[in-house]
């Protein structure tokens, strides 16, 4: 009993292990597909602009950004050609096990055969009948021998199901080992590049070492419009969780299910409240708030500086910076209602767009144009404008905030590149 409990126990904590170790499998293959895409639309980016239009800061953000995503696209092959070897020796011990279970079973089986060799006549099986003492050893017998041809039958069955599964293991072996010689040539083909890179970077650097002193003040000058930035950004939101309130209070007071008492919290009515859960179901799969382009800045601190260039203030970037085409459509990533349109001075007079989606609010940062008011009830992928491009240095950028109440949240995790 206790060699069979500790059996079904191996069984299930295998499947499990297996299942694990698939799951993680697709979303590492996610990942890797996703980053493919940002170096993808990257190059393809970069190929269409002017060199020349761009200020040398800006060169050397871009290359930090291709370096970052090549070095993240490494990371997630070396994660998923470490998995690959783990699961290709759980499947060749699987194997071996397979193949001696097979030859006890091929053993069993042809002595099997030779039994039922020898006593094969019809003869020989009718006179093992008629020589019972009496009838009910007989019938005993007869069923004797019906539960032993079933028996040899079984045997058959299940040597013709090992044998198949260890063929289909092996084939699963084959295809395993040559994904992992894909995904270390693939490594290798992106180290060469990440390289290049660098080299490339190094050659930017030697042109700042030049004038260190006007780009550490062009740096610093751009942290303090970023500081700002994030000022304004948070009275906004501030501003509007206040109209909110007094929205609720005066005219939906019945229709409130969440009252939204706490400061900085957001007051929901039914319909709110559906379409803030609808829009946290799909964490992870909300399309990118523009067709083309890459995360130039990700979410989460950062020190501001360029390579060679450094100063030492430490940066809190609430949101994902995403570097796109001149030009390019800005597009809501989920149903919601315009909340507010507004100019930000840190962008020489771009527009920033509030969408909230129940308790959960998208922003939209550094627009040229905009084609939706405040009030509109918009649709996913629904275009809201135009992203500003800054002539002085080249620059097309949108910034894209996720926020839950007053809350700022990683974009990263809740949008999909490949949507």
């Amino acid at each position: 009993m206790t060699r069979a409990l500790l059996t079904l126990l191996l069984i299930c904590t295998t499947a499990l292990s297996w299942g694990q170790n698939t799951a993680e499998q697709k979303k590492l293959e996610r990942e890797r597909a996703q980053l493919q895409k940002e170096i993808k639309e990257f190059q393809s980016l970069i190929s269409t602009q002017n060199k020349k239009e761009k200020s040398v800061l800006v060169q050397i953000k871009e290359s930090e950004a291709k370096i970052r995503l090549t070095q993240n696209l490494i990371n997630t092959i070396q994660k998923q050609s470490r998995l690959l070897s783990d699961n290709i020796y759980l499947n060749q011990k699987k194997a071996n096990k397979l193949e001696k279970e097979l030859e006890v079973l091929k053993e069993d089986y042809a002595n099997t055969i030779v039994k039922s060799y020898k006593s094969r006549s019809d003869q020989s099986r009718i006179m093992f009948i008629l020589s019972s003492e009496n009838f009910l050893q007989a019938y005993k017998r007869i069923q004797y021998m019906k539960q032993y041809a079933n028996f040899r039958k079984m045997q058959a069955e299940e040597l013709k199901e090992k044998m198949d599964e260890l063929e289909a293991l092996l084939a699963k072996l084959k295809e395993q080992k040559k994904e992992k010689e894909n995904l270390l040539a693939e490594t290798e083909k992106q180290k060469k590049e990440l390289e290049a890179d660098k080299k490339e970077q190094d050659a930017l650097v030697k042109v700042i070492q030049k004038d260190k002193k006007k780009y550490a003040a062009d740096l610093k000058k751009k942290q303090q419009e970023e500081k700002k930035l994030q000022q304004q950004i948070d009275k906004l939101i501030r501003e509007a969780i206040e109209e909110a309130k007094r929205k609720a209070a005066k005219e939906n007071a019945k229709n409130v299910v969440v009252s939204g008492s706490g400061k900085n919290e957001l007051p929901l009515t039914k319909e709110g409240k559906i379409l803030a859960d609808s829009f946290k179901a799909n964490k992870g799969q909300l399309p990118w708030p523009v067709e083309r382009g890459y995360i130039s800045q990700g979410y989460g601190s950062y020190r501001g500086q360029a390579a060679g260039v450094k100063v030492l203030s430490e940066l809190e970037n609430n949101g994902v910076d995403i570097s796109t085409s001149k030009g390019a459509n800005v597009r809501a990533v989920f149903a919601g209602e315009v909340t507010m349109i507004t100019h930000t001075s840190s962008y020489d007079g771009a527009y920033t767009v509030m969408v909230r989606h129940g308790n959960y609010w998208t922003i939209y940062i550094n627009l040229s144009s905009v084609s939706v008011n405040k009030g509109d009830k918009i649709d996913i992928k629904q275009t809201l404008g135009k992203v500003w491009t800054n002539e002085a240095t080249g620059e097309t950028v949108l910034k894209f905030y996720v926020v839950q109440n007053a809350s700022y949240l990683n974009p990263q995790q809740w949008l999909n590149p490949l949507k």
